[in-house]
């Protein structure tokens, strides 16, 4: 690194392990050359456990702030219930102040805090409660800042506007983008939107890829082994479309079909599957099997061993049928055939990338089924589709390429 580098500050109001984005983000920029420090603050048990071993293998810097319930406890308790209080008063006084701020996150006053007295040159914020510690500490130092917009942030819990959790992203939203000097979104219909609200300024796309997957992926499907489908996510829940796969299960349910689930599970979702599987009434009971959350970088390896990955968005909000998910390109990288559900940005993609995969109509386990039958009835179609996404992955849906584009816009922030 060179003595004089330019220094970027990183924040998240996550964790580095649950935030790939924000460390391909941290890679990209220190390889480059830049100095680099990250601050972010503790989500949950299992993710501290992974940033232990990620964190280990990075050549930049990283803090965590805001304590957590097991070694600050103080700190921790605090910060959860003026959380409790802000959200409280932002229902009866409005966002007066700066309870918004308070009210987005449970440590976004400590983030701004940190931020401030980290010198860099330029800030870049990840998840809308980390925004205003970049806004404000870039404004503290004189210097500039960027967002990383991963989702629609106002629409992801819900479409009413009249929704306290809408009514208070917009607000924040249209409080600090104008403030920032970049804006990066994750998929293109994201940054339609956003330009719709926003017409004076411009959101850049860089998609949620990953590095480029240097090993030969070797599939082999023959007619004696099960179909191998898997689906991941950084917490297990019922409102990304499991019921469709497990409704498809039962209706091809003769046939050698194994269901992976990789992410974190508490008992009252296992409770909830187990209920909706016994509903279902199969006479054979399916193979589903279940993996804890495993460390980013391990992740393409370890889907690389099933056939088929499944993206089954629901499309609950706005946000939900626009966003292009990590699952989409990490199936890419590992090599396997792809199904999606039918939302906008998942339709849009299948057709911009055509013969690697299928699109099903949402909530509609018939369509799902037809198209896992038809799988299983031409193990050469699904070879085909696993080379194609593989070929995908290598020339343009990797983050080489994602990468220049990134790297570009810091450069011309920093320097303009």
């Amino acid at each position: 690194m060179e003595l004089n580098a330019k220094k970027i500050v990183l924040i998240t109001s996550g964790q580095p392990s649950v935030n790939p984005r924000l460390v391909k983000e941290a890679d990209a920029l220190i390889e480059a050359g830049y100095d680099i420090q990250v601050i972010y603050q503790y989500w949950n048990r299992w993710a501290t456990d992974l940033d232990e071993k990620l964190l280990l293998q990075k050549n930049w810097k990283a803090v965590r702030i805001g304590g957590d319930p097991i070694n600050e406890k103080l700190t921790y308790w605090q910060t959860r219930i003026t959380l409790k209080i802000a959200r409280k008063l932002v229902k009866s006084l409005g966002f007066i102040g700066n309870l918004a701020e308070l009210a987005i996150g449970r440590c976004t006053s400590q983030l701004v805090k940190k931020a401030k007295n980290t010198p860099g040159d330029l800030y870049i914020a990840h998840n809308l409660a980390a925004l205003p510690a970049a806004v404000l500490a870039a404004k503290y130092n004189n210097v500039k800042c960027g967002f990383d917009a991963e989702d629609l942030h106002r629409y992801e819990m819900s479409d009413d506007d009249l929704n306290d959790d809408v009514r208070l992203k917009k607000y924040l939203e249209e409080k600090y983008f104008p403030l920032v000097n970049y804006l990066t979104t994750s998929s293109p219909e994201i940054a339609k939107k956003y330009e719709m609200f926003f017409p004076s300024l411009k959101f850049n796309t860089l998609l949620n890829v990953f590095p480029k997957n240097e090993t030969e992926l070797i599939k082999k499907n023959n007619n004696e082994q099960s179909l191998k489908l898997f689906w991941f996510s950084q917490n297990v829940g019922l409102s990304r479309g499991l019921q469709d796969v497990l409704g498809a299960l039962k209706i091809i349910e003769n046939e050698k079909i194994e269901f992976h689930i990789l992410g974190f599970l508490s008992q009252q979702v296992k409770t909830e599957l187990d209920q909706i599987i016994q509903d279902l009434n199969f006479i054979h009971s399916p193979k589903i099997v279940f993996h804890p959350p495993i460390e980013s970088t391990e992740l393409t390896k370890f889907a690389s061993k099933f056939d088929i990955g499944l993206a089954t968005e629901p499309g609950f909000s706005i946000n939900n049928d626009i966003a292009l998910s990590n699952k989409i390109f990490t199936y890419a990288q590992a090599g396997l055939a792809i199904i999606a559900s039918d939302t906008t940005a998942q339709k849009q993609f299948i057709t911009a990338y055509p013969n690697m995969g299928a699109i099903y109509e949402k909530k509609n386990s018939t369509s799902l089924a037809q198209i896992l039958k038809n799988y299983i009835e031409h193990k050469e179609l699904l070879a085909q589709h696993q080379a194609q996404s593989v070929q995908y992955a290598k020339e343009k849906l990797n983050w080489d390429v994602e990468k220049d584009k990134f790297l570009s816009l810091i450069y011309h922030t920093i320097n303009s």
